[in-house]
């Protein structure tokens, strides 16, 4: 399968000219052309709230890990031990350096015995496919790049499962359990879908070969699922309090400022990239936490805001934006671990 077609320096998925039947607002997002919206965001991010939405999430890094130290490979460079995985488990976790700062949040599912498939950010894809290339060297293990030759698609929502059953095979969809992945068939073509996603709401994520994209994203229309574009699933995730790479986190950032402690293994005694770095973190205990902040007047908190106590700021906002589901601004940022849990004052724009 070749690269997606490029429209000067931007990659197109392969459900480019989906998105342009539907009229939606394409727009540069790491290095992609994306939909934004289709009918508008607040109506897109409610009908993943009530019903069942759909993302093209192709943009998104899929690297398959395959081999008899595949697990071992992963339990190297990510902080959760992939080793405890079965097949048909999927754990979330960050990729570090060796000084503990976030180079990416990734999921991590196990296929097979030996076979895995690691998701990363589409801001990170390239970074965590050569960081993976470069520690691989010493593991009986090898990476296949599945990003360009394949689609993705997340299905979100109360009644995306019930769209999807209707598509899929019923009994395969009823039996996926939260975090769990398998491979089914779709029209003759293997479909991986696993029971995550990004928006506090229920649903699946499916990969699927190139060329399938396209009649299995015309498939989920005409079972009802609505098309909805980045800027639904940013006010989804952030309404779900869902961290963004780049925005809540960063190489600057361990996992325990932004509270992913629960994401990191170390009581296995196995060495792993920043494992040194993160017990220092953990015993020292945090220079800064994220927290979660609602608006109690009009106007809206924007990434970079201050936030101030008194008149003097004492951190700032990471995410920000209207909830479309609360009917007020709400945001999460950056503020050290000895502040009150009370009120703050942002500088948000009106």
């Amino acid at each position: 399968m070749t690269d997606p077609p490029t429209a000067g320096t931007l990659r197109r998925t392969f459900l480019h000219e989906e998105h342009l039947r539907l009229d939606a607002r394409m727009v540069p997002f790491a290095g992609w052309e994306m939909p934004v919206q289709y009918a508008g965001i607040i109506e897109e991010h409610n009908a993943v709230r009530t019903d069942a939405g759909m993302f093209d999430v192709s943009h998104m890094g899929r690297i398959e890990v395959i081999g008899p130290q595949a697990a071992a490979l992963l339990r190297y460079v990510c902080t959760y031990d992939m080793t405890r995985l079965s097949p048909g488990q999927g754990h979330y976790a960050a990729v570090c350096r060796p000084d503990g700062g976030i180079l990416d949040d990734v999921y991590v599912y196990a296929l097979a015995p030996g076979r895995y498939m690691l998701v990363a950010n589409a801001s990170n894809a390239d970074k965590i496919r050569d960081w993976l290339r470069r520690h691989a060297a010493g593991f009986k293990a090898e990476l296949a790049d599945r990003q360009t030759a394949t689609c993705m698609l997340a299905v979100q929502g109360p009644r995306a499962l019930e769209r999807l059953a209707g598509l899929l095979d019923a009994e395969f969809v009823r039996s996926l359990r939260p975090r769990a992945c398998a491979e089914t068939a779709w029209q003759g073509v293997a479909v991986f879908a696993s029971r995550t996603g990004y928006t506090g709401e229920d649903g699946l994520e499916l990969v699927a070969p190139a060329a399938a994209g396209p009649p299995l994203w015309r498939a989920l229309l005409d079972a009802g699922v609505r098309p909805c574009g980045l800027g639904a699933r940013d006010t989804l995730r952030l309404e779900a309090a869902l961290l963004l790479y780049g925005n809540d986190m960063d190489e600057s950032v361990n996992p325990y400022e932004v509270g992913l402690g629960w994401a990191i293994t170390l009581d296995d005694g196995v060495d792993f990239i920043g494992r040194e770095a993160l017990l220092r973190a953990r015993d020292s205990g945090p220079r800064r936490t994220l927290v979660c902040l609602k608006a109690e007047e009009r106007g809206v908190i924007r990434p970079g805001c201050a936030i101030l106590r008194s008149g003097r700021q004492i951190g700032n906002v990471t995410s920000g934006s209207h909830s479309p589901t609360l009917g007020v601004s709400i945001a999460m940022g950056f503020l050290p671990p000895e502040a009150p849990s009370s009120r703050w004052t942002s500088a948000a724009g009106p």
